[in-house]
Order: structure tokens, then sequence, then C-alpha cells
């Protein structure tokens, strides 16, 4: 390769290391070789690297503490070297699995460690180009999709935003609803004039009238000072009235006035003040039943109702949903120290069968949990606070059976042979390395640790 990807390699292999440098020299790496960690956070710092392999030191597990350090830090891929011993310890291998993209027994196969850093290259690769970069480019409203209904929301959004009219926005709880309202005005030309948001279902009935149209100093008792209400606020530009729905009809009475004249009258004030604003509205509650059921004006709803825009539910956009988690993942990770580097093929699955109730709000919760409760490289289910329901096990994916033929595979063996690893990966025709790699990834320990089930799902 013309550019020779950078290795950064940290203690000793413990055999030829002369033969494995330049092994992988003549596999195209450039190795830079440092004899501790003290060393390598120098080189890193001096210097870009693509991947790293770190030679653990047998008896040397404290040091795992600094190289967590460094690998949080850095923005590429780690693998481990330990002696045979060391993979005795379960401790110690579910620590390297937290902290490794992988991590292999003394001594070395040259092959499979080029293979293996290979692809911790190109990861790193990937997220310094944007491996979300599609997705991205429909992030433009800070709401992103790729499936046709999104796409549709994004067009419909750019159209209404052009009209200086009302627009009821309608969608469930947690779809976004905020997000469009503040596109339509960032992109419409009140865009340098205030946006104010009021969600009328959180103020209490007797201060929704102050907080909308403001009051005079004594207006009331408690009013010490005069008071400028929200749509006032908003004057140039748009006020946004979320959850519309939970208005109090006395209250609509006094919003229909001023969408009819743009006039509003503060509470204990005698003239009128004319407000030029936009007025975009939104609830989740179905107003065409609110108006028939008498708890919503008509005359209302349709001066709020002259453009419309619908945003789905999360569970009408599976396609999205990894695409999203990831989205927030990344946007979250800037703002902690991790060293998670994502989710696991049982998380991303699970997230895509269930059904999302409180949709984006929701998912954006349950990542940011996820993170903080990982303690390993790749989010699990549990993380999540998800778990297959026994509603889902009528419905099995082709990935689905797999794993769960793999993990009852694993249980067995490791029954079997009285949780003895080296015996149940020599049944398995497996290495030890890779059972254990197995056992994190379906979350199955050795006995005295977690109990192991055959699964149901």
């Amino acid at each position: 390769m013309e550019n020779k990807a950078r290795l950064l390699m940290v203690g000793s292999i413990q055999g030829n290391q002369q033969d494995f440098v330049g092994g992988m020299e003549d596999r195209g790496w450039k190795i830079s070789p440092a004899k501790d960690l003290v060393q390598a956070t120098a080189m890193l710092a001096d210097a870009e690297h693509d991947a790293g392999i770190y030679c653990l030191s047998q008896g040397r597990t404290s040091d795992l503490k600094a190289m967590e350090k460094m690998i949080i830090h850095s923005d590429m891929e780690w693998m481990a070297l330990v002696d045979e011993a060391e993979l005795e310890d379960p401790r110690l291998c579910k620590s390297l699995s937290k902290l490794f993209m992988a991590f292999q027994s003394r001594p070395v196969e040259i092959d499979q460690i080029d293979c293996l850093m290979q692809h911790a290259a190109a990861m790193k690769q990937l997220r310094k180009e944007g491996s979300y970069s599609a997705p991205h480019q429909e992030a433009e409203f800070e709401m992103v999709g790729t499936v046709p209904v999104m796409k549709k929301l994004f067009d419909t959004i750019r159209r209404v935003a052009s009209v200086d009219a009302p627009v009821f926005i309608n969608g469930e709880s947690g779809t976004g609803k905020e997000l469009a309202a503040r596109a339509i005005h960032e992109r419409s030309q009140r865009a340098s004039a205030p946006f104010v948001a009021v969600n009328c279902g959180a103020l209490p009935n007797n201060l929704i009238q102050s907080e909308l149209f403001g009051h005079e100093k004594g207006a009331f008792t408690g009013a010490s000072q005069q008071k400028i209400g929200q749509i006032e606020a908003a004057a140039g530009g748009t006020l946004f009235l979320d959850e519309i729905g939970d208005l109090p009809l006395e209250l609509q009475v006094n919003l229909l006035r001023f969408l009819e004249e743009k006039t509003i009258q503060r509470i204990g004030a005698i003239e009128e003040i004319h407000v030029d604003v936009r007025v975009l509205s939104a609830t989740h509650v179905d107003l065409e039943k609110a108006v028939e059921e008498g708890r919503f004006r008509e005359d209302l709803y349709h001066r709020l109702n002259v453009l419309q825009v619908s945003i789905p539910p999360l569970r009408e956009r599976q396609e999205d949903i990894e695409v999203l988690a990831k989205f927030f993942f990344d946007k979250f990770i800037e703002d902690k120290s991790t060293n998670v580097r994502g989710f696991s093929q049982d998380a991303l699955t699970l997230m895509r069968q269930y059904h999302w109730p409180g949709n984006i709000r929701e998912l954006i919760n349950r990542v940011r949990r996820a993170m903080v409760m990982c303690d390993q490289r790749l989010i699990k289910p549990t993380d999540l606070g998800l778990e297959r329901r026994s509603s889902n096990r009528s419905i099995i994916t082709l990935e689905q059976a797999r794993n769960n033929a793999e993990k009852d595979a694993l249980i067995s063996a490791l029954c079997r042979n009285k949780h003895n690893v080296k015996k149940a990966a020599d049944e398995l025709g497996v290495s030890r390395v890779t059972l254990y790699r197995l056992m994190e990834k379906h979350e199955l320990t050795r006995k005295g640790e977690q109990t192991v089930s055959l699964s149901t799902a």
C-alpha cells in the first residue's frame, strides 16, 4: 500500500519480535514499537495511528487500568496479546472483552493478527469518513430518516415553511413535533425573528392566560410587575403551541380572537396590542374527535389547521431505528469518556422488534441509559432495558434462529463439561479465546457468576 497504515505496538510479544515486526511490515504495515504505556501515549500524541496491539505481560493485569484510559482517549481499535495461562481467569477475560476489539493468546498467528488489524483500521476509517453520512444528509432538520415516509415529511416541511400561514403538526408524543416546528420556522421568512415554544399541557389553568397574553402590574394578587406574554415575545417570529388540545375552552375563545384580529390584550390592560406572529400548533390527541365531543372549538380548529404536517410514529419506520440509534450514540459519545463502541447484534435485533410507545424520545433515553449502564464494548439488550417478550416468540428471524442455536450449543457444551472452558472449547472445535468471546456475546459466564439457561425466544 502506498500510504502504509500505522500500527502502534505496546510491549513485547515474548517471541521473535523482529520476525513479527518484519512480517507485519511485509504485509504493508508501518510499525511504531513502544516499550510501555508512557512511551505509547507520547507516540499517539505525536502521530496518528490506525490500530493498536497491546502485549499484556504475565502478572501485570493492573496495567489494564492505565490501558483503559489510553483506549478511551484514542480514536482507534485495539487488540490484546496474552499468555495462554492468563485466560484461565474469567475476570481477566471479561476485562479484555470490555476493552479490546479482540484478544489472542501467544504464540501468535501473524496472518490472523494482520486480518484483525486490517479490520480495526477499516473501522477507524469508517468512523473518520462518517459511516452514517447518507442518513446525515437527511438530518438537515435535526431529524434523521431514510424511509419514504420521512422523505415525504422533509418535503412537506420545506413546502409549508415558504407559506406564511398557520400550521398544525400532528403526531404521537415523542415523535419530534417541536423539531418539526423549529425546522419550519428556520426555513421561513421569519427565521431571523424569535421562535417561542409553549407547552399548553404543562401550564396550570389559572396561569395559561397570563403566560400567553401577559399582564399589567397589579392586575391580580401577586402581579407585582408588568409581564410580557409569550405571544408578544414571539412578535415578528413564530409561536409554537404544543399540546394545544389541552387548552381550556374559555381560553380557546381568546386564542381564536387573536388569530382573527392579530391583537392581544394583557390582563388588566385597557389598550389592545397588535402582534404579527405566525402560529404553529401541535397535539398528540385526535382534535377532530375532541371537536365532536365539544372539548375543542371547531372554528379554532379550522383556524389552526390551514396547513398540516403529520409525523409518523417510530414503529412505522422500522428501517430507521438502527440509523437513529447509531446517530444518537455518535451524538452522545462526544459528551462522555467511554470505551463503548456500539450495539451488539442482539440489541439491534430487539430494537427493531420493539414497538416504541414513547417514539424518538424513548429511543434517545434508552440509548443514553445504555451508554451509562454498559460495562463492555458493545451495548446489550439489558443495557437498553429491553427484554424479549413472549409475543415475539412466534416471530423469529433467521439471524435470531442462528443466535439461539449458537447460544444453546454453548450452554450444552459448558454443562456437559461441568463448565470447564478448555474441554467445552475442544468439544465445539473452537479455541478458548473464541469460546470466551462467544460467551461474552451471549452474556454467559462461568459457573458461579451467572446462572445459564437454554434460550426460549
